[in-house]
């Protein structure tokens, strides 16, 4: 077994400063102390996707961050390991558990199947790893040999954590109460013809002026922004579907100076609503959850989403954002806007037609992260 506290303190030295992620009962040593630890920063995430969306923020920032997870969760986290910190080259520490290890006693049924295939999924997706340390005197060849290989390849790195890697840690700490602002619900009155997403993203550019970070999600939103004009504040999500909002969340966490303004889709949205609670809960005040909805997944060929029957501003107050705004026309948005100065929802429904042929981006995926990652740090 080994310490959490001399572990977190050599993760500390290295640069990690972000700890989020979903809880594993082998985990619970260190996750606990990182929650009770003043001057560490814990984010727990709906699910493990998430988690890893999260960090990658904080990695642009230029703050190093760990995701903690159980192997069984390790498949909610394929599609940002494989479509965001693969195409763009930005490295995450995952801390995976290894229930059911072949071998081992079965704890849980459900454990199963994952235990037996947990490290070939990890060589599947081409994520590098390595047993977590079991004794305090390899916990720095460890981790050197982590965060080696993530500096030398831009790739995530993973510790695969056994059944009682880590000495016993009781909490002594819960997450505070934050109430839910019932009057935090914006209505405006001016009713105009929808706008196309065009229209809404040139008002973003504007109002960003170069200065304030802009994280577009996957499909016609990030093409559309690009089509607009290419510019080293702006970060097309080409993937990752659904976790734009949760890399904004990490970002503007570890880089509480700079305001962020994530434009989110409805289908990207529902495919990942637990994302908004959490968001809520840590209410950082320089986010703006930008939300288009136009009823359907447009980039895919027009198929509809459920979102004509559902109220996401009213989901929205009741996760925890401090103001939400309904938005129906482009002065809206652009007042809103203007005006956030603390966690905000903008709600706006825009058209469906859209310019056709939007042009995809030519800067590689690569570039762009390092070229959003310099400007957000000069």
């Amino acid at each position: 077994m080994i310490s959490s506290e001399l572990f977190v303190n050599q993760l500390q030295n290295l640069g990690f400063g972000l700890f989020t992620g979903v809880p594993c009962s082998f985990l619970s040593p260190l996750i606990n102390y990182v929650i009770d630890s003043p001057s560490l920063n814990y984010v727990g995430a709906a699910n493990e996707g998430d988690a890893v969306a999260i960090a990658t923020g904080s990695e642009l920032a230029g703050i190093h961050s760990v995701v903690m997870m159980q192997n069984s969760g390790l498949g909610n986290a394929f599609n940002p390991l494989t479509s965001l910190n693969a195409i763009f080259h930005l490295p995450v520490l995952l801390i995976v558990t290894w229930r059911a290890e072949p071998g081992s006693e079965l704890d849980e049924p459900q454990h199963e199947l994952m235990g037996q295939i947990t490290l070939k999924s990890l060589e599947l997706i081409n994520i590098a790893w390595d047993y977590c340390p079991e004794q305090d005197n390899q916990i720095e060849t460890t981790l050197y040999k982590a965060i080696t290989h993530m500096s030398e390849t831009g790739r995530p790195f993973a510790l695969v954590a056994r059944k009682n890697s880590f000495a016993p840690y009781k909490l002594k700490t819960k997450l505070s109460t934050k109430a839910i602002l019932r009057e935090n619900l914006s209505n405006t009155n001016s009713i105009t013809p929808l706008p196309t997403r065009s229209q809404v993203l040139k008002v973003v550019q504007e109002k960003a002026q170069g200065q304030d970070a802009i994280i577009a999600t996957t499909g016609f939103t990030g093409r559309a922004l690009y089509a607009l004009s290419d510019l080293e504040n702006q970060f097309y999500m080409v993937g990752s579907m659904g976790c734009a909002s949760s890399l904004g969340l990490g970002l503007a966490i570890s880089k509480p100076d700079k305001k962020v303004i994530v434009v989110d889709g409805d289908g990207a949205a529902l495919m990942r609503l637990g994302a908004l609670t959490t968001i809520g809960y840590e209410s950082p005040k320089n986010l703006v959850h930008l939300l288009l909805d136009n009823e359907m997944h447009e980039s895919t060929g027009g198929q509809s989403t459920v979102s004509h029957s559902i109220d996401f501003a009213l989901i929205a107050q009741a996760s925890g954002y401090r103001k939400v705004v309904r938005a129906y026309s482009l002065e809206d948005i652009a007042l809103a806007l203007k005006e956030s100065n603390e966690l905000t929802f903008i709600y706006a429904k825009i058209s469906s037609e859209e310019t056709k042929n939007l042009p995809r981006p030519t800067v590689k995926p690569p570039e762009v992260a390092k070229r959003f990652s310099l400007w957000l740090n000069k």
